[in-house]
């Protein structure tokens, strides 16, 4: 007669034993033992676990004081230490668990499996750690500041991901890992689909790097995603740019090629920033000059020499040409608007703020219903955008004072006073 006693009952293997291939009929003996067996291992385990952590903690505190290299730091920071003690406990139970269990689980049990995927991820999460650090460390290093260094390790972090899920599941069914590589082989279009945007991402950085299109701490402009600022980060499938009013766009890295930007690196390497503005003249303020007003210019430093030598140049062509003078239109006079344009070509090129060896006139436009624009074009020798600012402001609060001096006056729109004095 068999005995109901559970102590003595019988575990049927077909209930759970099939999945994880237990090979034998578990009696209370066996798993009397087999318990015992388990929890000293895993107490061993537990064990190892927390002192390797320990270990690991204290000890790369006390070396990553006395490095000169911040890299252990960058470990320190992303736990690659901890990743590497949790490994030594799953070791462990690597090596003991088929002596641990030899007697109940067969050779190729799932349980045998799930350590050894368990190894593999936790190798996977060391090995990313490791990226991360070595991608801040390098980040930081003077020459390499500039470069995608986030896109090299997103794409690394993506391969180690990518092995790792194909080895764990290589391991889980006993398949060889070419087995899933030529799988996915035939799923090519899906998978073309699915990562669609890492691989134009990744294209994209490889473009943008070998041509030195864009670089970290690069001023952008790009108006179709509302981007004008300093790029502050490059990875795979995105480019991110903080801009002057703080907020922060994130451009999708592809659109560098496809679409067009505006990259101001070349103006921040140059000699100079340039000054393109203007100012509109009214255009009945302009007149030709009369001898009172030639003699009251020739007391202006900056054009006393040019309004000497015009004269004379002036008075020997007209008396040469017979010239009637007795309406000023006939032959050639100077205006006021022409003296102008002398006085602050002389006056740039005497700003100590600006550089010209570079590109440097004053000229007319084409009158507009604004005026007679008369534009500044000169270059900078400030190119930081505060202090640039300030130097186009003092030259352009000169020129605006000194249009009065030349019988000169600026347009602009009526305001209320105006037509108050219309009114009167």
């Amino acid at each position: 007669m068999q005995s109901t006693d559970p102590m003595n009952s019988v575990f049927d293997p077909s209930r759970f034993g099939s999945f994880f291939k237990i090979k034998t009929e578990i009696t209370a003996e066996i798993l009397q033992k087999l318990l015992i067996d388990a929890g000293i291992l895993l107490g061993i385990c537990i064990g190892v676990w927390i002192v390797s952590r320990w270990v690991a903690k204290v000890l790369m505190k006390s070396i990553s004081g006395k490095t000169k290299t911040d890299f252990d730091d960058q470990l320190m920071k992303y736990n690659f230490f901890k990743w590497i003690a949790n490994i030594i406990p799953a070791l462990i139970i690597e090596f003991q668990e088929r002596t641990v269990f030899a007697n109940v689980l067969d050779d190729h049990s799932f349980f045998y499996k799930l350590t050894d995927a368990l190894i593999i991820l936790l190798i996977a999460k060391a090995i990313a750690s490791f990226i991360k650090a070595s991608r801040d460390f390098l980040s930081n290093k003077p020459g390499l500041q500039d470069k995608p260094i986030h896109s090299y390790a997103q794409l690394a972090k993506i391969f180690v991901y990518f092995f790792s899920g194909i080895l764990v599941f290589s391991v889980l069914s006993e398949k060889s890992p070419i087995y899933f590589l030529s799988a996915m082989g035939a799923m090519t279009a899906v998978l073309l689909l699915i990562f669609k945007d890492t691989i134009l991402g990744f294209v994209a950085s490889i473009q943008l790097s070998a041509n030195d299109m864009v670089r970290i701490n690069d001023w952008i402009s790009m108006p179709k995603y509302g981007a004008d600022g300093d790029v502050v980060e490059i990875n795979l499938t995105t480019i991110k740019v903080k801009n002057f009013d703080n907020t922060i766009t994130t451009i999708p890295t592809y659109s560098f090629i496809s679409d067009s930007f505006k990259n101001w690196r070349g103006m921040e390497e140059s000699d100079g920033r340039r000054i393109k503005r203007a100012l509109n003249i009214k255009i009945d303020s302009i007149r030709f000059c009369t001898e009172q007003m030639l003699d009251n210019f020739s007391k202006i430093q900056l054009i006393q020499n040019y309004i000497e030598n015009k004269r004379k140049e002036i008075a020997e062509y007209n008396q040469e040409q017979n010239i009637d003078q007795s309406k000023v239109i006939n032959g050639r006079s100077l205006t006021n608007i022409g003296v102008f344009r002398i006085y602050l070509e002389n006056y740039l090129k005497t700003n100590p703020n600006i550089n010209t060896n570079l590109t440097c006139m004053v000229r007319q436009l084409e009158p507009t219903d604004k005026g007679l624009p008369i534009q500044i074009y000169a270059f900078s020798k400030e190119k930081n955008w505060t202090k640039f600012e300030g130097v186009v402001a003092d030259i352009f609060d000169h020129i605006t004072a000194a249009t009065q001096e030349f019988d000169l006056e600026i347009f602009q729109d009526p305001a209320g006073a105006d037509f108050t004095a219309i009114g009167r």
